[in-house]
């Protein structure tokens, strides 16, 4: 009994191509329709696995980055910090300060647009090609802290070392103590000046200490990750508590009318 051989979409994508068998079926439609010659055929078949390797890459790094939802830039409100130099940020959106390897701080109140700006960073960075992660602070460092060896802590850390950028959001949000410091101060300092860190902070450099009390590593800490360092605070009101105060003082809406019950 004999059996039919594979089809050609199968085989390609038996030799590793990545595309969709609907994709593959529909390029070998259109190269027969189209009369391509073998020239043409091979470079249109590049292409369509190129686009596919991209579109999955994209996909894998993006899982990794852990960005979560967020608004675009597109809806960010410029007009409502009194503060922002939005010329700095719109630069920063071009990403050369990555192949400098230098840091962003964002730093202002709660509620300001800090998340959704590094969030944005990440975004674009990762449509450049780049590889992104994205965590609170307090998440990575609880994340960090409950390795129970020095083995099982070199190869976790390396998931906040590697990336192109990292994004560390709400520095100062939370207390920690002074092995959290010496953990951050291992990022920092083995990403300086190589990988680009984004840290969004309620805090003046100068108050880090606060949150790191008795930590001897603070001022190497801030030392290393200011000294290239692209600063944009936001001097604004909580948009959040801006908006849901707006929202409070509309007027309530009187209950339907119901109609009257026949006797």
């Amino acid at each position: 009994m004999t059996t039919d051989p594979p089809d050609l979409t199968t085989q390609l994508a038996q030799i590793g191509f990545r595309a969709s068998r609907d994709a593959l079926a529909a390029f070998l439609t259109h190269s027969h329709k189209s009369r391509l010659g073998p020239t043409e055929s091979i470079e249109a078949l590049v292409a369509l696995e190129r686009r596919a390797r991209a579109a999955t890459n994209l996909a894998s790094r993006t899982r990794a980055a852990y960005l979560g939802a967020f608004k675009p830039l597109d809806r960010f409100d410029w007009a409502h910090p009194r503060k922002i130099d939005r010329e700095l940020v719109e630069r920063l959106f071009t990403l050369d300060f990555i192949g400098r390897g230098d840091n962003v701080l964002l730093r202002g109140q709660s509620g300001v647009g800090k998340t959704m700006l590094a969030k944005n960073l990440g975004h674009a960075a990762l449509l450049a090609g780049k590889t992104v992660r994205f965590t609170t602070l307090a998440g990575a460092l609880a994340d960090l802290l409950q390795q129970e060896s020095l083995p099982a802590f070199e190869r976790r850390i390396k998931r906040y070392i590697r990336p192109s950028i990292l994004i560390l959001d709400e520095l100062g949000y939370l207390p920690c103590d002074s092995r959290s410091a010496d953990i951050l101060y291992n990022i920092i300092s083995r990403r300086n000046q190589q990988r680009s860190t984004v840290i969004s902070t309620n805090l003046a450099f100068k108050q880090w200490g606060a949150v790191f009390p008795g930590a001897a590593c603070v001022v190497a800490l801030v030392d290393r990750f200011s000294q290239n360092c692209h600063k944009v605070d936001i001097d604004a009101d909580s948009w959040r508590g801006s908006h849901s105060f707006e929202r409070d003082e509309l007027p309530e809406k009187p209950p339907p009318s119901r109609p009257a019950k026949k006797r």
